[in-house]
């Protein structure tokens, strides 16, 4: 309820608001809002802090500390009380500060001679901006309420701040969404890309954060929030008969839209003098601040949740929804917090680029995002927050950079480096269709990766002899059911028809670990990579590796067909998954269908265990494909998710290659076909390092086919060989620097 006397901070905010109001520059409002808190709480000090960059914070405005100070006193984030402030995004309140953990003296503000403390943070979801705090003489710890009133205070502070009311002339704040911005992030797939932001939840602007009529805000709270529930309860009526995730999340979003404490916490807000909008976003930031802390997965869905329905409140308040009237730019680049890959696959290849604030290499954007070849940035933390529809930005997906807003000098620079990628590839078209042979007369086949059907245009143009890896779980992941057989087996016809008698490689059903599928429970494991996976979900549900199976030998329809089974780990794996192609053959042998008129069978090596298989197995097996990636990470034991270690190890690394060579001596022993599926295959210099090692068939992305063809016509492999041996003798940990000496002398 609304209470009956103007409480404390509603005069307070209103007193903010005609502060607001005048023409006063940037910093001259930034200095009377420190007045008025000062003046209102009763206390001699007011200070706000604002981050100058990610590590540094600035006193940018003062009542009661030395005025000198403002603009010169700086400090590292979580140095002294006001850091820890900042670190943590909790509130500091004590009555004793210079003898508090973590006090700092700093001489030039004069603040020792203050005993209390409160710093509240200031932060917009989620994201710090900075750190308000009031100091007095007099020992005390400030009450509850002296403490609520400032969370909302500085919640308004973050809003005008967002807003540009504190930058102009002697400005303490540069212009928001005007200044260059550059992030660092992780590269998820390969190229440079220059465009404009298109953002796939337009940010919702509250521009009224403070309201006069509190009894109207609360009107017009309790009117959106009754129309989300309809809305909601709309959602659960139309999915009453659909999966039971997608319920659980409508029932979450249904227990959150009528949870009292919600409610009464945003009521509560507004009776202090916040608008409806404003206590709507308070709650969201807090929200993401303790999401950002949490470590139980749950814990952090629920939250993310709230989150959800928070923006569609806010969307309902506003009438500001995802349809913004803005156009498409010619030019987009795709920006957003994490996005489906349904949703991706909407916007098709019409995008140049995509950066998420989320997001991992293994996502399951990151998939579709190498499937049509679009360069992704993903952890490019504030990008969601820092852009607008429309800027200016260049993505570059080699080294995971983000140029928001560039200068000249970045835009020249980066421009040149795209055509430089231009004027090579015109130089590979020429050599498109002759074979990749090596200096020493060493044929090496060069395949594609592909999965899904807009990929099979790049086989002609690319210049790949076939199609090394066809994922298969693309169109499982992108849609809301398991699809039919008959769905799938039109889609394998229409791949094998694209592919013209060129060879195509199917891989069954690749899913677990970092690819959940949304109409499958997920499994609660604590190290899904090493968990219930790819062949192993199969051999565990045999009715979904036999559909698919099924389909895939009546869309060859009497041509040939190689199968490969991902992530086999034993022999008796390869050997149980053989027997249900056995069962599936003699199935549709019955039923009348055409059968393959040659099958492969192989298996991908991505678990160290199956280079050590028994001789039997190799003689069993039709051919081998190097997994990469996960081979990897197996071998060096680090996570290729996770940014601490993935870059810690080298694929040049001596032991992986001496590791990779006992491979390919054990698969020549045996006459087993074997091949390099994954990243490093299109990387020039790993690949001509691998083909050193005797791997001939390398499959890759399609735009690293001329690349790798091209280093690898120029080079002698014998050569390579023996500066790896030379390498290994030295006990060098990587060949790395002796290749690329090489290389450089060519």
């Amino acid at each position: 309820m609304v209470e009956s006397t103007e409480s404390e901070s509603r005069r307070l905010l209103g007193r903010l608001r005609e502060a607001m109001a005048g023409d006063d520059p940037g910093q001259a409002r930034l200095d009377k809002i420190t007045h008025l808190i000062a003046d209102s709480m009763g206390t001699e000090v007011c200070s706000v802090y604002l981050f100058r960059d990610d590590e540094t914070l600035e006193l940018c405005a003062t009542e009661g500390l030395n005025v000198e100070s403002v603009h010169q006193t700086r400090m590292r984030i979580g140095e002294g009380l006001v850091g820890r402030v900042a670190r943590y995004g909790k509130v500091v309140n004590t009555p004793d500060a210079p003898n508090a953990k973590g006090f700092r003296y700093m001489p030039e503000t004069g603040e020792e001679r203050y005993s209390s403390f409160l710093g509240i943070p200031i932060q917009r979801l989620g994201e710090m901006m900075g750190v308000l705090v009031v100091q007095s003489k007099e020992a005390r710890e400030f009450s509850s309420d002296a403490v609520y009133a400032l969370e909302v205070v500085a919640m308004v502070i973050a809003e005008m701040a967002e807003l540009g009311a504190f930058v102009g002339e002697g400005a303490a704040l540069s212009p928001m969404h005007q200044q260059p911005v550059l992030l660092s992030a992780t590269a998820a797939q390969e190229g440079a890309a220059e465009g404009h932001v298109w953002l796939h939840e337009p940010r919702v602007v509250v521009t009224n954060p403070i309201a006069d009529d509190p009894h109207r805000e609360l009107e017009r709270l309790n009117e959106a929030v009754e129309e989300l529930r309809v809305g909601v309860d709309k959602m659960l009526k139309i999915s009453e008969n659909g999966d039971k995730d997608q319920l659980q999340v409508l029932e979450t979003y249904r227990m959150f839209a009528n949870s009292k404490g919600w409610m009464r916490r945003m009521e509560e807000d507004i009776s202090r003098g916040l608008s409806a909008e404003a206590a709507v976003e308070k709650e969201q930031s807090q929200a993401r601040a303790r999401m950002s802390q949490v470590q139980d997965a749950y814990l952090r869905e629920r939250l993310s949740d709230l989150d959800d329905l928070s923006n569609r409140l806010l969307r309902i308040l506003t009438g500001q929804g995802a349809e913004t009237g803005a156009d498409l730019p010619v030019d987009p680049i795709l920006i957003a917090r994490n996005i489906g890959p349904a949703e991706l696959l909407e916007y098709g290849r019409s995008l140049r680029g995509i950066v998420l604030e989320e997001g991992s290499v293994g996502s399951h954007a990151a998939i579709v995002a190498r499937a049509l070849a679009i360069p992704l940035v993903v952890n490019a933390k504030r990008i969601t927050t820092e852009a607008l529809n429309g800027d200016h930005i260049m993505v570059d997906g080699d080294q995971g950079v983000v140029h928001l807003r560039p200068d000249e000098t970045v835009v020249s620079a980066f421009r040149d480096k795209i055509a430089m990628q231009a004027d090579a590839q015109e130089r590979y078209a020429s050599i498109r269709e002759k074979p990749a042979i090596t200096q020493d007369e060493q044929h090496v086949t060069l395949l594609m990766n592909a999965g899904l059907m807009a990929d099979l245009p790049s086989l002609e143009g690319s210049g790949a002899e076939g199609v090394g890896l066809f994922r298969t779980e693309l169109q499982f992941l992108v849609r809301d059911q398991m699809p039919k057989r008959s769905e799938l087996v039109t889609l394998y016809q229409r791949v094998l028809d694209a592919s013209h008698g060129k060879r195509v490689v199917f891989r069954t059903l690749d899913i677990g670990s970092d690819k959940v599928l949304p109409y499958m429970k997920p499994t609660d494991e604590p190290n899904p990579a090493l968990g219930w996976r790819a062949i192993r979900v199969g051999l565990d549900k045999p009715g979904v590796m036999r559909m698919q199976l099924q389909a895939l030998m009546r869309a060859a329809n009497g041509r040939p067909l190689s199968i490969m089974f991902p992530f086999v780990a034993q022999f008796e794996e390869y050997r149980a998954a053989r027997q249900e192609i056995d069962k599936t053959l003699e199935r549709e042998r019955i039923l009348g269908h055409a059968l393959p008129e040659r099958l492969e069978v192989g298996a991908m090596l991505e678990t160290p265990s199956l280079a050590f298989a028994p001789h039997k197995f190799f003689e069993e097996v039709d051919f081998l494909s190097i997994g990469g990636n996960d081979l990897k990470q197996f071998f060096f034991a680090a996570d290729r998710e996770n940014e601490r270690v993935r870059k810690r190890y080298d694929t040049l690394n001596v032991s992986f290659l001496t590791f990779i060579e006992q491979i390919v001596e054990r698969c020549d022993r045996f006459e087993t076909p074997l091949s390099f599926c994954g990243e490093d295959a299109g990387r020039p210099i790993e690949a001509v390092c691998l083909a050193a090692m005797g791997i001939r068939t390398l499959s890759m992305r399609p735009a690293s086919i001329g690349p790798v063809k091209s280093l690898l016509m120029r080079v002698n492999l014998s050569d390579v060989r023996k500066i790896i041996s030379d390498s290994r003798h030295r006990g060098d940990q990587s060949v790395r620097p002796a290749v690329m000496r090489y290389l450089r002398e060519l």
